[in-house]
């Protein structure tokens, strides 16, 4: 078994009056792509707030590459090599996707190499290289989202529902980047619900509900077994597809 990059304890976290995560555990292997399922509202979102410090836990602790991390604001996380791609983009939509790309570059402006890298499974942001961001279509700001977070080398990618309203021909080619990726060294924790491109990717899943982790294992035991999925999920994994 892959050495844990990130380690999740027991973690409880509340926002406001309400207890969404109620005792989270589950580990993140280094070098792998880890897919977190469950339904709506299970707590998917917020774990991966927690991670980073946007939604700090309540109780327990979070451990990144050897170090305790909950309870850090989500800048000095970020700075420690992990990126986060939430499902609403967040992509400034007056800044042309060039500004975008430089702000997310460490030095100020991207890597010319790293950058022909991205516009190799991405071409639409070279296209729009000087365009306002605001005039991309949906997909089209999902890439430069991910794009954002991978322009320099991270430790961890955090990636919440990617494939979320976006082309099938779109889905291949983040698969080939996200599959790039691995090939680096990156470990990506993946929100997803298209089974397609879980399944393509994953190499461990963990099942949520109610603000637990319920199931943790392969995603290779995970596809071959429908009894255990309609258990955890309420369908087999086929239907998200």
């Amino acid at each position: 078994m892959a050495e844990a990059l990130l380690v999740l304890d027991g973690v409880h976290t509340h926002i406001g009056q309400y207890h969404i995560l109620q005792g989270v555990d589950f580990v993140v292997p280094r070098g792998e792509v880890t897919v977190l399922l469950g339904r709506n509202g299970a707590g998917k979102t917020t774990t991966m707030r927690t991670i980073l410090g946007l939604n700090p836990p309540s109780r327990g602790t979070v451990t990144f590459n050897g170090a305790t991390i909950s309870g850090l604001t989500a800048p000095v996380i970020a700075r420690r090599g992990v990126a986060y791609v939430p499902e609403q983009m967040g992509v400034f939509a007056d800044l042309t996707v060039a500004e975008n790309m430089a702000l997310a570059a460490l030095a100020g402006a991207p890597d010319a190499e790293r950058l022909d890298w991205i516009f190799g499974f991405f071409p639409a942001l070279k296209k729009f290289w000087r365009s306002p961001a605001g005039v991309l279509s949906g997909g089209q700001k999902q890439m430069l989202a991910i794009a954002r977070a991978v322009i320099e080398p991270r430790a961890l990618l955090l990636i919440d529902e990617p494939t979320k309203g976006i082309a099938p021909a779109i889905i291949d080619n983040m698969i080939e980047a996200f599959t790039e990726l691995k090939r680096q060294a990156t470990t990506i924790l993946l929100v997803e619900q298209n089974f397609h491109f879980a399944s393509a990717l994953g190499d461990t899943v963990a099942v949520m509900d109610d603000g637990r982790i319920v199931h943790s294992g392969t995603m290779a035991a995970l596809q071959i077994d429908t009894a255990l999925q309609e258990r955890l999920l309420g369908l087999s994994l086929d239907a998200h597809s």
